[in-house]
């Protein structure tokens, strides 16, 4: 677990001002998990919060967030506020600041991240999220239709948190995301796509099968792919899973989606391609698509021990591990020298043994 910023609440407390842990940390510490990001709740203004500490990057001061940094610790500290009017069904037009932790606390997204946590762990809980930490549920703090109309990626949200920590939807909040679903439509691809690849790699991508069959993911796919649940069995490797959920979902736009290139093109070419039935054929894929490509193959045929075994076994699979270099051949030029060292490469993958400078030299002469 990341240090507790301790000493900030410490500070802030010491001059005069309310300060409480705040949101996923203290959710995060009810339930046992790991805790990366601390966010800190304050009556401090945020000139306030910059006057009490030397070290503050003004992440968001328009929204009341500073982020301080105290003996190596980071925290977000953010001030009491209210929201606005969500204009864009993302970010409210204007925050009121205020001095009620209560306001604060109402205006978040589900229960289970809607509560406090002062210094000496006393929980202040407004809106029973322990219960429904306890019940493995995920609810709306308040009106659900409101919550997703001030911020439709609060649905995604939603199915996320409901991935990763394996909680059921309210059902209230559950068909809100129903009614609300068109909104989705839009929220930038990035955002869509950060909260889909962190679903992706929980122990629960299945609820990807959710988010598209609700009309979360119109946008980027269309309905009629395979079930998503047979991804939990791979390992949680970005680019794996991006590769199993196109093999699933053969219409996914990823490109829509902006993830990125080198991914986007390894994702889609290891999902159309089929696991070869040999050592050597193993060994050819890699020597003509890379080690990644068929690392990815190799996991979404649930056989990764095919490269681990070519790769550790020192033997020849790509043009570098050849013994012989083109310089080697100062009679041969331009794509001469390239077709030659591909065609021992070829020899070598079927015959390892016959790596060396000596016999590949004579192979070429013959070649010749």
């Amino acid at each position: 677990m990341a240090q507790m910023p301790t000493e900030i609440l410490n500070i802030l407390h010491s001059a005069g001002y309310e300060a409480y842990y705040v949101g996923g940390c203290v959710r995060d510490i009810l339930l046992g998990r790991e805790v990366h990001d601390w966010d800190i709740t304050t009556s401090a203004l945020p000139e306030e919060v910059m006057a009490c500490f030397p070290h503050c990057i003004p992440t968001g001061v328009r929204h009341g967030t500073v982020t301080v940094l105290l003996d190596q610790v980071k925290a977000e500290v953010t001030t009491y506020r209210t929201d606005g009017r969500y204009e864009d069904g993302r970010h409210p037009d204007q925050v009121t600041f205020v001095r009620s932790l209560r306001e604060d606390l109402a205006r978040r997204d589900f229960t289970i991240n809607a509560m406090a946590m002062d210094g000496a762990e006393k929980i202040t809980d407004l809106f029973e999220g322990q219960s429904d930490l306890k019940r493995r549920l995920l609810r709306c703090v308040g009106e659900p239709l409101r919550r997703f109309q001030e911020d439709a990626l609060r649905m995604l949200r939603a199915l996320r948190f409901s991935a990763q920590l394996s909680f059921t939807l309210e059902p209230q909040t559950e068909l809100a995301i129903r009614q609300c679903a068109p909104l989705a439509r839009n929220l930038s691809a990035e955002r869509v796509r950060e909260e889909m690849e962190k679903t992706l790699l929980s122990e629960h991508p299945e609820r990807l099968d959710d988010m598209a069959a609700m009309g979360l993911l119109e946008a980027f796919t269309e309905l009629g792919g395979t079930s998503c649940r047979w991804i939990a069995d791979l390992p949680p490797d970005r680019t794996v899973r991006w590769a199993a959920l196109c093999r699933s979902w053969p219409n996914l736009k990823l490109e829509a989606l902006r993830l990125d290139r080198r991914t986007t093109r390894t994702a889609l070419a290891a999902a159309a391609s089929k696991p070869p039935q040999s050592t050597a054929a193993w060994k050819q894929l890699i020597a003509d698509q890379g080690t990644q490509l068929a690392e990815v193959v190799a996991a979404l045929a649930g056989c990764p021990e095919q490269i681990e075994e070519i790769l550790n076994s020192g033997q020849c699979v790509c043009l570098r591990d050849l013994a012989v270099r083109g310089s080697d051949f100062p009679q041969l030029h331009g794509q001469e020298v390239g077709k030659l060292l591909h065609t021992l490469l070829c020899h070598v993958l079927e015959h390892p043994e016959d790596n060396q400078k000596e016999i590949l030299l004579k192979i070429a002469r013959r070649q010749n």
